[in-house]
Parts: C-alpha cells; sequence; structure tokens
C-alpha cells in the first residue's frame, strides 16, 4: 500500500557537490549544493541551483563572471562539503579555513580546488529564477580529473572517486554503493 507523504524537493541519489567561482578581486569562493544534475548530452551540459533568497556570494560570483566550475567531493571530505555549505563567503574565506587550495581553471576563469578528484569547467548558457533558487545551465568546456581516478580509457573510475551523496528530507551525507550491473545491457532480457 502506497502512502501520501509531505511535498517537498527530492531526488535520489543526489550527488553533494561544489560550485566555485571567483569574484571581483580574483578572491576564490566555494559552496556546496544538493541541486545539481546533468542536462544535455550535445552540448555537455549540467545544472545547478542555489538557494537565491540566502547570502550566497558564489551565486553572486558565478552570475557576475559567467563561469564556474563544478566539483565532485569524496565521501571522506564530508566535514568539509558540509562546512562550504554552512558558512558565507561574504563572512569567512572558506577555502582558507579549511586549507584547500586552488589553481585557476585551464579553460575558464574559475577557480578548480585541488583536494577534489573531479572538477567540471563551466561557461553559463542559461539563467533562470525558479521559486527559491537561481537555476545556472553550464556548459562543460573542460574536465579536470586526478590520475588515480581514471581509468586507461579517459573515463572516471566511480568506485575510486567515492562520491559523497546528500540526503535533503534528513539532512544526511551518505557513501554511494556498489556496482550491480552494466546500464544498456541489464534490461536488454525484457525485449526478448
Amino acid at each position: 500500500m502506497k502512502v501520501t507523504v509531505k511535498n517537498h524537493t527530492m531526488m535520489y541519489p543526489a550527488p553533494a557537490v561544489v560550485a566555485s567561482a571567483y569574484d571581483d578581486e580574483g578572491k576564490a569562493d566555494a559552496c556546496t549544493l544538493a541541486f545539481a544534475a546533468m542536462c544535455s548530452h550535445h552540448p555537455p551540459a549540467v545544472m545547478i541551483a542555489i538557494n537565491s533568497t540566502l547570502k550566497r556570494k558564489t551565486l553572486a560570483d558565478i552570475l557576475k563572471t559567467g563561469e564556474f566550475c563544478l566539483a565532485f567531493p569524496s565521501a571522506d571530505q564530508a566535514a568539509e562539503v558540509d562546512y562550504l555549505g554552512i558558512e558565507s563567503g561574504y563572512d569567512e574565506d572558506k577555502l582558507a579555513k579549511i586549507s584547500y587550495n586552488h589553481k585557476r581553471a585551464e579553460k575558464v576563469n574559475a577557480p578548480v580546488i585541488e583536494q577534489f578528484k573531479v572538477s567540471l569547467e563551466c561557461r553559463v548558457m542559461h539563467v533562470c529564477e525558479v521559486g527559491s533558487h537561481t537555476q545556472i545551465t553550464g556548459e562543460i568546456i573542460n574536465i579536470q580529473a586526478d590520475e588515480d581516478v581514471v581509468d586507461g580509457r579517459g573515463k572516471i573510475i566511480f568506485e575510486k572517486l567515492n562520491p559523497l551523496a546528500y540526503d535533503d528530507i534528513t539532512h544526511s551525507y551518505y557513501r554511494m554503493g556498489e556496482k550491480i550491473d552494466d546500464a544498456f545491457k541489464l534490461g536488454l532480457k525484457f525485449r526478448k
């Protein structure tokens, strides 16, 4: 039997990701996001949404520069990721506080946080207001990844990344699970 539950935002699994951008003075800022998803193969693009009703310096920086990086933290970085989401860049140099380094991205004017193993360099394609959030579509211009999470064919090894997931219902962080099977093959049995 199904029951009706309270209406709220939800997506399972939801990656915990970190968006970063430079301000007018070239200072790097970053914030944790629970709202992020792929949205196009051609061109490759992602969608992020940042709460525009709160004090979010990273959002202002992205809107000014039109460029950002999106990083995928590992589960062992949950404390740092949580801090980047609860502190405002207007009040604190968050990256310095957690001793995280950054370098300028290769193809866009945005900071790549070196402690995160995978980062997407993005250029803003589209911005719209959706309720409490500013939704930003970013074209992926370049991807940087640590060698230890990339296989011989240049693909990210999911298990080695050990990505962090976030549950917006219980406000909890989780590790992603183990591989079950190959996509686009498992369901072929129903075509017979």
